[in-house]
């Protein structure tokens, strides 16, 4: 003990022990509820079977019954609309206020700043906001597309079958746009400014410029923000918790409500565990082609 502790005070091994506690949390986080989910994907547990250290085994019935179920095909429609729309949006709006913030004028910063307030926030608190302002008899957003003549009657947006994803996704979009702006302006302040110079001596307007030098030159920085945008839009589970919850009849039910709708509210623990498992190989998926399309671009 003497000499672990003389090696430790002098800095010896003190990364390898770091790396072990890392990896021990995560294995105890990250690793055992992840197997334990996987587990529980293949066996019938219930609310009165969820404390037993053993349960029927059913193998691939949970799945079977996840699949035949005639809500899966609109989840499934539900999460790929939710998810490509909230980061279409996300990324095009976050890169279009780092383009802006990016040029120095007088309170760039204190206004980069009020943008990161909304990001910051719980997402939960996010949701009764957005909630509020989704009112269909006081809401913000009704008010002023009745005031501007775009619409003549209310949208009632959380109960109307129509538009209760789009509520979500709005509010999901406002929620990510800062993240976005925030890793793309990095990205754009990484770019050294000669290359910029020189182009415009030789005579490049700013589009050329946009797609000769800002977009190749943050082409990992981009994979990065689309793939922690879907990553993250995947898991967003607070925004449909306030401000749908999954209905009405399902229209804004994606997979990770489902997950948990099954489990905590119909208490059929194994089938919730099988969208888990799903989403899981999904999010494991998209890091796997953003890691090796990063590597690849190293090499070159």
């Amino acid at each position: 003990m003497g000499r672990l502790a003389r090696s430790l005070r002098d800095g010896i091994g003190f990364d390898t022990l770091l790396v072990f506690f890392t990896l021990a949390y995560l294995l105890a986080f990250a690793g055992l509820p992840l197997l334990y989910n996987i587990v529980l994907s293949f066996q019938s547990v219930d609310m009165f079977a969820l404390g037993s250290l053993f349960h029927e085994v059913t193998g691939l019935e949970n799945y079977r019954a996840v699949f035949e179920d005639p809500l899966a095909r609109t989840v499934l429609w539900n999460t790929i609309l939710f998810t490509l729309g909230s980061v279409l949006f996300q990324f095009t709006l976050g890169f279009a206020l780092a383009l802006f913030f990016n040029q120095a004028f007088p309170g760039s910063t204190w206004f980069r700043g009020l943008f990161l307030a909304g990001w910051v926030m719980p997402g939960l608190v996010v949701g009764v906001l957005w909630n509020w302002l989704l009112s269909g008899d006081f809401g913000v957003i009704n008010w002023l597309l009745l005031n501007t003549g775009i619409i003549d009657d209310p949208i009632f947006w959380r109960s109307d079958t129509d538009y209760s994803l789009l509520a979500v996704m709005l509010a999901n979009i406002w929620y990510g746009v800062p993240f976005n702006m925030i890793l793309l302006s990095v990205g754009l302040a990484a770019i050294p400014e000669d290359l910029y110079e020189a182009a415009e001596l030789d005579g490049a307007t700013a589009v050329q410029r946009f797609f000769t030098i800002t977009l190749p030159m943050m082409r990992s920085t981009i994979g990065a923000v689309i793939a922690l945008g879907i990553i993250f839009t995947l898991q967003q589970f607070d925004l449909f918790a306030a401000i749908t919850s999954g209905g009405p009849a399902g229209s804004s039910m994606v997979a990770q409500y489902w997950s948990w709708e099954l489990s905590f509210r119909q208490f059929d623990f194994g089938r919730g565990a099988v969208i888990a498992v799903m989403m899981i190989v999904v999010v494991l998926g998209v890091a796997a082609i953003y890691v090796r399309s990063t590597r690849q671009e190293t090499r070159l």
